[in-house]
């Protein structure tokens, strides 16, 4: 009797994930602890900090835009150093800047507007980024309820597209931390930990402290409080990560003496890094004198390495048209880190966003000296950083080899560094769309690396589409398609139409039947004569094995 693609799902999931992909769960030996949703995963601080009159933010004004938060954001009178874009979302709101170089009136988004989320945790899930650390600083103060309410829609963005998220809390400020960080906990974050989204790692929920032991007047917290606060939190059944000081190890320059003991409680460390390196060398040595003893000091203690890494200072000029952030990404995974940090998806006040960016003057205020992505002189798309973090993340997984060389053009295509490689799988971690899809079987688990996860339709419901959106007009001549590899035989007749607006398609591949066989790999590669796309879509008009369209990967070759 053949096996039904949900039985195959349920034995996948109660049998070894590694078995379908060794690679892909690989880890050093020594490592504390299994594949979770930190360790084996990356993570990205998210803010979620910027508010605008009248987006019903209890805190009111232009919360993190501007110094006088009363005041519209202007060159006088601000707080970030990078312009987002905001070709994807649906509003903003307009500013005392000048007009963009364009001639756009400046605005800026919200983070309290729930579209605003759902289009930053859209964009973790179409560059494979698996989990974000939702920042909560002293919640007793006048930000707390508008930090509340962002804890409750970062947690239904993180359901709705299948990412996870945990809550950091940054004790900067907060005097009275010692208790009111457990009664925060109690009162109101714990609550969320039931959630489906909310990042488990050993089976129990994760939470991160940062600041515990640097040495600066904004955590003047002595060992004695800050390791009664790691062990209750441990006591209350959670994984606990802390942010620590760079130099934590040996309680020089940016941390205290003395913190040891309070270091080696955290099941996991995530040395801090921003502002600390300036360039690829730089990145060098803090990798030999700092990364390798800290690495072995981890393993030595059962503790779990999750070092920060960052694609640069833009305002700085740091970041060379992504070289920085591949160094960073590359050293840390060479390491053998458990995981990795990356700070931040969402900091413009300090220039070390991956978030969508601003890649030209004509996208950034006239005259602002705000500094774009193409700032030195290598034009840089705007998802540019995303799109090497998904790199980055299928490196660390195995899925990628492990270089030094960027294998991410600054624009899809074209660009100093790898030109179009026949051997490069143009399509993972790239942005799609879908006819429709059923239960959590969403398009973006087709290019997300997993031979595990997939897309499948509407039941019941023909003809069914399934697209990628390559990001430039890009020549394509070669799709990949599978399954699952423990899925029963099955031919799905499909076509492959492609387009570079989005709007007119044209047919590059004829429908016809494509036979799955696990004998196979339950690979299909459809081949075609060379075309310059940017949307390829599959559409699929018939399946003898189930009632629906399904892929669990597609990927797109130059050739």
């Amino acid at each position: 009797m053949p096996v039904s693609r949900r039985t195959v799902l349920s034995t996948m999931a109660a049998g070894s994930a590694a078995a379908a992909s060794p690679a892909l769960f690989a880890r050093p030996a020594g490592a504390a602890s299994p594949p979770g949703d930190v360790v084996g995963k990356i993570t990205v601080g998210y803010q979620g900090w910027f508010s605008c009159p009248g987006d019903g933010a209890p805190i009111g004004g232009w919360w993190h835009w501007s110094r006088d938060r009363f005041q519209p954001p202007s060159p006088a009178n601000t707080t970030i150093v990078s312009w987002p874009d905001l070709t994807d979302l649906q509003h903003g709101y307009p500013t005392a800047y000048p007009n963009l170089g364009n001639g756009q009136s400046a605005r800026l988004f919200s983070s309290y507007d729930q579209q605003t989320v759902d289009t930053h945790f859209r964009w973790m899930r179409d560059y494979n980024i698996d989990t974000a650390a939702l920042q909560r600083f002293n919640p007793t103060g006048d930000e707390g309820p508008t930090r509340d309410a962002m804890t409750v829609k970062v947690r239904g963005a993180a359901e709705a597209t299948g990412r996870k998220f945990y809550i950091m809390y940054d004790v900067t400020g907060w005097t009275a931390m010692q208790q009111e960080i457990k009664n925060d906990w109690l009162t109101k974050m714990a609550a969320h930990t039931s959630s489906s989204a909310y990042a488990r790692q050993n089976g129990k929920p994760v939470v991160c402290i940062w600041g515990f032991g640097f040495d600066d007047p904004g955590r003047p917290f002595t060992p004695a409080p800050c390791l009664d606060v790691i062990n209750w939190f441990k006591a209350q059944g959670c994984y606990v990560i802390g942010g620590v000081p760079t130099w934590w190890r040996q309680g020089i320059n940016d941390s205290r003496p003395g913190f040891a003991d309070v270091y080696h409680a955290f099941h996991m460390i995530s040395p801090w890094m921003v502002g600390r390196a300036a360039t690829p060398a730089d990145l060098d040595s803090y990798y030999a004198n700092a990364n390798v003893g800290d690495y072995a000091d981890c393993q030595a203690h059962g503790i779990d390495y999750q070092p920060c890494v960052l694609p640069g200072d833009l305002s700085s000029g740091h970041r060379r048209h992504g070289d920085y952030y591949w160094r960073s990404l590359y050293n840390m995974i060479r390491l053998g880190s458990q995981g990795l940090y990356v700070s931040m998806f969402d900091e413009f006040n300090e220039g070390n966003q991956i978030a969508k960016t601003a890649p030209t003057a004509a996208f950034v205020p006239a005259g602002s000296g705000i500094r774009a992505l193409d700032e030195d002189g290598t034009a840089c798309s705007a998802d540019y950083y995303l799109r090497i973090t998904a790199d980055g993340g299928r490196m660390l997984k195995g899925q990628l080899a492990l270089t030094a060389t960027r294998p991410t053009p600054p624009v899809i295509g074209g660009g100093p560094g790898p030109g179009p490689d026949p051997a490069r799988d143009l399509a993972a971690g790239r942005p799609t769309a879908e006819s429709s899809h059923t239960q959590v079987y969403g398009s973006g688990n087709a290019v997300d690396g997993n031979p595990g996860s997939y897309w499948e339709s509407a039941n019941n419901a023909f003809p069914q589409w399934l697209q990628v959106d390559l990001g430039a007009a890009t020549p394509v001549s070669r799709l990949v398609l599978r399954l699952p590899p423990g899925w029963e035989t099955r031919t799905q007749t499909l076509g492959v139409q492609g387009s570079t607006d989005g709007g007119a398609f044209t047919t590059l591949s004829a429908a016809t039947g494509r036979t799955f066989n696990p004998a196979g790999g339950n690979q299909v590669t459809v081949t075609f004569p060379s075309a310059s796309v940017r949307y390829v879509r599959i559409t699929v008009t018939a399946n003898t094995g189930w009632p629906a369209g399904q892929v669990s990967t597609l990927e797109a070759y130059a050739g």
